[in-house]
This record gives structure tokens, C-alpha cells and sequence, in this order.
């Protein structure tokens, strides 16, 4: 028997909290709820869950700063959530390695359907696949990205990163040389339902040079005023 999903709710509004909770539950979601960063950190350790919700205003330690230190040693997805709809907030919390961000008040049917969405992202079906299919990776000197089981191996080291980074690098390394708009890249990666800008796809292209530095035989690169492409010499 298939064990529920754990998703771990961080929310200091203990209505909205428990709100979530329920909601998550009728979908058969195992879930735990902490008010603040400082118990979100240590929920994350014991609790293991498969995905986190997590608010933007905690008191002491702020959902910035707590997806900033799960990210340092974990690829489980993020979810912020925030009454503060600006687009620098959005960004921030892109930058810091979140998955998703959803504006509060939110609808019940989408939050639900975006953590599904980004639990599929990360951890694709376990289901019984042809004999003869293979699995869908590109690989270069020193790079090997495979898309089936979500991992990047790079100079011969495994590279963290979360499941939007590495569609990101993907899409871009399996089309090489080819030139992709921001536009392009937002809506294969993010799909049409995504409410953001094309500056969603700057910030991941710059968390990925970050990690992924230029080889001699290949880079991504910027191609000025229209987006980017996967360059081999």
C-alpha cells in the first residue's frame, strides 16, 4: 500500500493553517502544521514531508530565510504563500529556490491542483513503463541531465537543484543551439495557468549558471533581446 503524501504547512494564522490542512486532507494528503520558521525547520528534519507550504510573514525566523536553509540541503518543493502580491516578493522567493508562489486569498481547487502539480514535477509516477522506452535524458562532456528520475550529475558530482531548474536546463539542453524566448521557456516549464512575468526565467537561468558553470564545450547562453540557448561548440 502507497503511503499518503506529507506536505508541511508553515503559517503563523492558525485559521488559514488549519484551513489548508483540511482541505489537503479530503484529497488524501498527510499533513502537520507549525506557526512559525523556527519549528518549520525542525518539522522539515522529523517530519520528512514530500512538500512545503510555506508563509512569507513568520515571526523570528521569515519564510525567506527558512526556504533559503531547506534549500541548502534539500530539492523537496516549495510552495510560498503570501498576501503580498508584488512582483520583487515573487521573485525573491523564486530566487531562494521556491517552486511555486500563491497569492493569498486563494482558491481552495487551484492551491490543491498547484501542489499536485508541483509533486508531479518532482516526483514523477512510479507507474510500470514499456520495456522499450527510454528514459529521457541528454548527456554531454562532463554532463548528464536525465529528466525520468529528476537528476543532473556534473564533473562526475551529483547537482541539487529543484524540479523547475532542472525542466529549465533540460528543455534547453535537449534543443542544442537552439534560441528560445523567455516567453517560450516560461510556458513549457510553467504552462499557460502560471501567473508571473518572464523574469521567472532570468532568476532560474542565473541559480543554474550558479551551479552548472560553462564547459569548454559547451554553455548557456544569453542571446541579447530575445532569451537563451543551450550553445556546443
Amino acid at each position: 500500500m502507497i503511503g499518503k503524501q506529507k506536505i508541511l504547512i508553515v503559517d503563523d494564522d492558525e485559521n488559514i493553517a488549519e484551513l489548508i490542512s483540511l482541505y489537503l486532507t479530503k484529497e488524501c494528503f498527510d499533513t502537520k502544521i507549525v506557526h512559525n520558521g523556527e519549528d518549520a525547520l525542525s518539522a522539515f528534519e522529523t517530519y520528512n514531508p514530500n512538500l512545503v507550504l510555506l508563509d512569507l510573514m513568520l515571526p523570528g525566523i521569515d519564510g525567506y530565510q527558512v526556504c533559503r536553509e531547506i534549500r541548502a540541503k534539500s530539492a523537496t518543493p516549495i510552495i510560498m504563500l503570501s498576501a503580498k502580491g508584488e512582483v520583487f516578493d515573487k521573485v525573491l522567493g523564486l530566487e531562494l529556490g521556491a517552486d511555486d508562489y500563491i497569492m493569498k486569498p486563494f482558491d481552495s481547487k487551484e492551491m490543491v491542483a498547484r501542489v499536485r502539480a508541483v509533486l508531479r514535477r518532482y516526483q514523477p509516477a512510479k507507474t510500470a513503463e514499456p520495456p522499450k522506452e527510454k528514459a529521457k535524458y541528454v548527456e554531454y562532456e562532463s554532463l548528464v541531465i536525465n529528466l525520468t528520475n529528476y537528476s543532473v550529475m556534473c564533473d562526475g558530482r551529483q547537482v541539487d537543484m529543484p524540479p523547475k531548474e532542472l525542466e529549465l536546463l533540460y528543455c534547453l539542453a535537449a534543443s542544442p543551439n537552439q534560441v528560445f524566448t523567455r516567453e517560450q521557456l516560461l510556458d513549457r516549464i510553467w504552462g499557460y495557468e502560471y501567473i508571473g512575468d518572464t523574469r521567472t526565467v532570468d532568476v532560474h537561468i542565473k541559480r543554474l549558471r550558479e551551479k552548472i558553470k560553462d564547459h569548454p564545450r559547451w554553455k548557456l547562453s544569453t542571446v541579447w533581446g530575445i532569451g537563451y540557448k543551450f550553445e556546443t561548440k
